[in-house]
């Protein structure tokens, strides 16, 4: 008997390619996004702090900062220490190696994104089991030219933590494990964002309509998926809040029952039709539609999703990532119907449609090129926060000369305000001796100069007894004009860095300078 004579290595490549080189394709965008934008807002802040509080302060409790700065309502940490165990061994690395804790941060975020994409890929081979490779194409292209979906999966929201679930539960859909749509719905609602009941509703009820489920069985089967997140949430929770607690059920009461989410602003009914889809899907949102008429498979998947986000609209208070789990079921839509109208190009009025198509992608391509330049200078406390380190510390080698003694350092107390807490600024931030920080709120401006800070990061341009030292720039507006490039960012001061005039080292050093 011939021995089989091994396998070429371009054939080995392009099955790796054939398998993997969508992941690596979503999975390299959500790494440049990481890298480029590492910083979190405040949206995030909960479950950033969480992190980087159980890597480092691990089971010492009285040093988190949930306890000092406990938000408006209490946050699940569940998600954060699911995360946290995962970056765990990465983190443990770069301690040994003494890396900054940004470090940290790069390592929890790609764990959550990897998650995350994980479970898209789950969804992603069963739309292949359902509708073709040729719509699993698309549907990873279309992903990949929008910028929100990949941008916010490496960011720590519930509504991310929740996204995963949900992926997973679409994902079961197309398999047909119907009660397992259900679980994972269920427990995204009752762990992470309870406002995934809208999702679980719709969808519910289109499984009991069609016949999928029974009642009894749908029934049965939510009850020990809430009654097994809520058992979860409340011991990990009650332990870690050091009280009995549901945060969750805290959360649906603030937003829902006492409608409290308002008093953060408030948009027409219409809004998450008219901006949020448009600006998150771009050339999906239309082909959305054509999808619906061109396959009706997709029908029953689109309504219910369609009917959550139409249930959300009742809310006054909108936000993008309150509907960013309904993307993936857009996305699908909008990938049936580009494939039929790729495999139709040829005939005459289709062609039309298809370089209409091929444009629009391009469009996106663009807005979402913009998009990510806006966000990029969208975190203006944490680029002042990493100057002030840079500028700092080269001041303080300089003023000790080359054989500067690190004991004879003096403490450099850093005040952080709440405006440049919420636009960059977290634990993963923060540098070690002789670097001290204090995010206390309440401080008015005429006590400043009565206490012992060293520097200011400030969203005021003028502070008594202190000198302005420098200024970092943030996303304004963005500005048409009629000449290359159409479009231009405007930025505008954001954060100032203010030095104590005390110091004297502070007072006759020349700094970049405020405007």
């Amino acid at each position: 008997m011939a021995p089989e004579k091994p396998e070429p290595s371009n054939r080995k490549s392009s099955k790796f390619f054939e398998l993997y080189g969508w992941d690596l394709l979503l999975g390299s965008i959500t790494t440049f996004y990481v890298f480029m934008v590492p910083y979190t807002k405040v949206e995030e802040s909960f479950n950033v702090q969480a992190m980087h509080d159980i890597l480092y302060h691990r089971h010492h409790l009285a040093k988190y900062d949930h306890l000092d700065f406990p938000g408006v309502v209490s946050r699940t940490f569940v998600g954060a220490i699911v995360i946290s165990l995962l970056a765990s061994p990465i983190t443990l690395i770069m301690h040994i190696l003494q890396l900054p804790k940004l470090y940290g941060l790069f390592a929890v975020r790609l764990v959550l994104g990897c998650l995350i994409l994980s479970t898209l890929r789950f969804l992603r081979s069963q739309v292949r089991r359902e509708f073709g490779y040729q719509v699993e194409a698309f549907f990873v292209i279309l992903t990949s030219f929008q910028f929100h979906l990949l941008f916010y999966c490496t960011r720590p929201l519930p509504n991310i933590l929740a996204l995963g679930l949900v992926n997973l539960a679409y994902a079961f859909w197309f398999k047909g494990s119907f009660l397992a749509t259900l679980r994972c719905l269920t427990f995204a609602t009752v762990v992470f964002r309870c406002d995934t009941l809208l999702l679980l509703g719709p969808i519910g009820l289109a499984l009991l309509l069609t016949k999928s489920v029974s009642l009894w069985e749908a029934i049965k089967c939510c009850i020990s998926a809430a009654v097994m997140g809520i058992g979860v949430s409340v011991l990990v929770d009650t332990i870690m809040w050091q009280k009995i607690v549901w945060p969750e059920f805290e959360v649906f009461w603030f937003n829902s029952v006492q409608n409290r989410s308002s008093e953060w602003g408030t948009h027409v009914f219409y809004w998450y039709f008219t901006s949020a889809l448009p600006r998150s899907l771009l050339a999906a949102y239309p082909l959305c539609v054509f999808g619906v008429l061109v396959d009706r498979r997709i029908l029953r998947y689109m309504l219910p999703v369609f009917s959550f986000v139409l249930l959300y609209s009742k809310l006054p208070h909108k936000e993008l990532r309150f509907i960013i789990s309904s993307i993936p079921i857009f996305n699908v839509s909008a990938a049936v119907s580009a494939s039929r109208i790729y495999n139709n190009r040829k005939k005459r009025m289709w062609n039309w449609i298809y370089l209409i198509m091929v444009g629009s992608l391009l469009v996106s391509l663009g807005c979402s090129m913009m998009t990510f330049m806006a966000s990029y200078d969208n975190y203006p406390g944490a680029y002042a926060l990493k100057a002030l380190h840079k500028i700092g510390m080269a001041k303080i080698y300089m003023s000790f000369g080359k054989g500067h003694d690190s004991k004879n350092m003096t403490d450099q107390w850093v005040h952080i305000d709440s405006f440049a807490a919420m636009n960059g600024i977290s634990r993963f931030c923060e540098n070690n001796f002789p670097w001290r920080y204090s995010k206390e709120e309440g401080i008015t401006m005429e006590e400043f100069p009565r206490r012992n800070f060293t520097y200011l990061l400030n969203e005021h341009s003028d502070i008594d007894g202190f000198k302005c030292l420098f200024s970092v720039n943030g996303f304004s507006r963005a500005r048409l004009q009629i000449k290359f490039p159409p479009i231009v960012m405007l930025k505008e001061p954001k954060v100032f860095v203010h030095g104590n005039m005390r110091n004297q080292g502070i007072a006759n050093s020349t700094w970049p300078g405020c405007p």
